[in-house]
């Protein structure tokens, strides 16, 4: 099911329960016993909307700030593997092979074995064969010992680029399970619950008025934390980091070849 149609279906149900709420509020509670508390429910209402209203906005701040730092940190991890294999050019046999084999083997297996499984827990988010190709990239950079003034050059250039690409790769690796805390989710919950089941006790003498009030302020309310929860996690859901970046720098890498 898409992400639209999961929308509209969480929308749907959740303005059929506020206004059956309506209803019920209006057939247990007298409009002459709500109309002449309105003054004063308001103000405690008021009050209510303002401090959901900074806890969804605080919410929605947090989750796309992640999805974005998800983004640079995939970028990052990209541009990094393609250095590595242009700037192999620079050393001798066999090292340059092997760092430009190594580069190319893990940008591939990023995008075939590991992208699919992020997001499905600490177990299973990491592929092993990319994991042991980063290692072994890493280790044979370090393990490089220079002989020349230049390569000495090409030599720290390298070891910059192979530390920001394990960083990188282990920031990754961590983005793609982290969501916001629980105790957030149970704040966002509720509060929403407490903010539309607070409008049943308006008197309202249009009926339709105060059910079509209702109904759109539920909408928003539904409509944001159903946005949360597509954007909580980066890597999952149909809102999510592609490995686009990979595969352009796989392409680089094989346009210098």
């Amino acid at each position: 099911m898409s992400v639209v149609l999961w929308g509209a279906v969480a929308v749907l149900v959740a303005v059929v329960f506020a206004l059956a709420g309506r209803a019920l509020v209006a057939r247990l509670v007298p409009m002459r016993m709500r109309a002449s508390d309105n003054t004063a429910f308001g103000t405690i209402y008021a009050a209510l909307y303002v401090l959901y209203a900074l806890s969804l906005a605080f919410a929605l701040f947090t989750v796309w700030g992640e999805y974005r730092e998800a983004q640079r940190t995939t970028d990052t991890e990209a541009d990094t593997v393609a250095d590595l294999h242009q700037l192999a050019k620079q050393f001798p046999e066999p090292e340059r092979q092997q760092i430009q084999d190594l580069s190319h083997s893990y940008a591939r297996a990023v995008i075939v074995e590991e992208w699919p499984l992020l997001g499905q827990g600490l177990a299973s988010r990491r592929s092993p064969q990319a994991q042991a190709l980063a290692d072994e990239l890493v280790q044979t950079v370090e393990d490089f010992e220079p002989t020349t003034s230049a390569e000495q050059i090409h030599y720290t250039q390298d070891l910059t680029l192979v530390q920001a690409f394990d960083d990188a790769r282990e920031l990754r690796l961590l983005e793609s399970h982290q969501g916001i805390p629980a105790i957030l989710w149970v704040v966002l919950l509720v509060g929403g619950v407490l903010t539309i089941s607070f409008t049943f006790f308006f008197g309202m003498e249009t009926t339709w008025l105060h059910s079509a009030s209702i109904a759109a302020l539920t909408m928003l309310v539904v409509l944001i934390l159903f946005t949360i929860s597509r954007v909580e996690y980066p890597f999952t859901g149909d809102i999510q980091v592609t490995p686009a970046d990979f595969e352009s720098a796989l392409d680089r890498m094989e346009g210098e070849q």
